[in-house]
This record gives structure tokens, sequence and C-alpha cells, in this order.
């Protein structure tokens, strides 16, 4: 066994107390719709990031406080959001679509284009 330094102890502690957010997913002829859940996140403290087939998205909830004010007791000082999915190769990883409201990611990621379904035109005569 190796001892870990105090720095990668505390980067693993981070990593496991990261909540995996609820997320809804839904799929259409476009492509799909993935709706996260991150209760208290910003734009600014809010990242999604695909790599190859995975896609990451990580966010960070902060309490903040007036700088004249201390905490004597916090049950919770910041909460962190965790989740990731691996895209299917149909989808165009590129192309995704992403809006913040009131704590709700909305991820937009389209099928490509020639696996679409397409109406056919009949022409008469």
């Amino acid at each position: 066994m190796q001892a870990r330094e105090p720095s990668e102890m505390q980067a693993a502690r981070a990593e496991e107390a990261a909540l995996l957010p609820p997320v809804d997913i839904y799929e259409d002829a476009a492509g799909i719709t993935l709706v996260a859940d991150l209760p208290g996140v910003s734009r600014e403290r809010l990242s999604v990031q695909v790599d190859k087939d995975t896609l990451l998205i990580e966010g960070e909830a902060a309490i903040e406080m007036p700088s004249e004010m201390e905490a004597l007791y916090a049950d919770l000082r910041t909460t962190r959001f965790r989740r990731s999915f691996t895209l299917s190769r149909e989808l165009q990883a590129d192309q995704i679509d992403a809006q913040m409201q009131d704590g709700v990611l909305t991820l937009k990621v389209p099928k490509r284009a020639e696996l679409q379904p397409r109406k056919i035109q009949v022409n008469v005569g």
C-alpha cells in the first residue's frame, strides 16, 4: 500500500464527496436532451466537457457569506455535483447546445444528419 500525500487525500475526498445530480434523459428523432438539476450552481461554477465519447458535467454550489461574518457551525459550505455519460457514436458531441436557468441545466445533443429520419418526397406522373 502506498501512502498518499495530504493534497492527494483531499482531492480523493472531494471526488468522493461529489453528489450525483438527478438527470432526466429524453430522445426524439433529432437527438437526445438531458435535463440536470443543479440547485445553487451558477454558470461560473459549472463545467460541461466532452472527451471522445464521454460527457462530463461538474458543478459547485457555494453558500456565499458576507465578509464580516464567520460561521460558527455549518452543515454545508459547498456542494459538488459530478455526473458522466457515455455518448453513442450516432450523436454529434461537437454540436451540443447547453442552457442554464434557475439551477436546471439543459443539454441538447443532436443526432448525426445522416441518421436523422427524413421525409422522401414522392412525385406524381
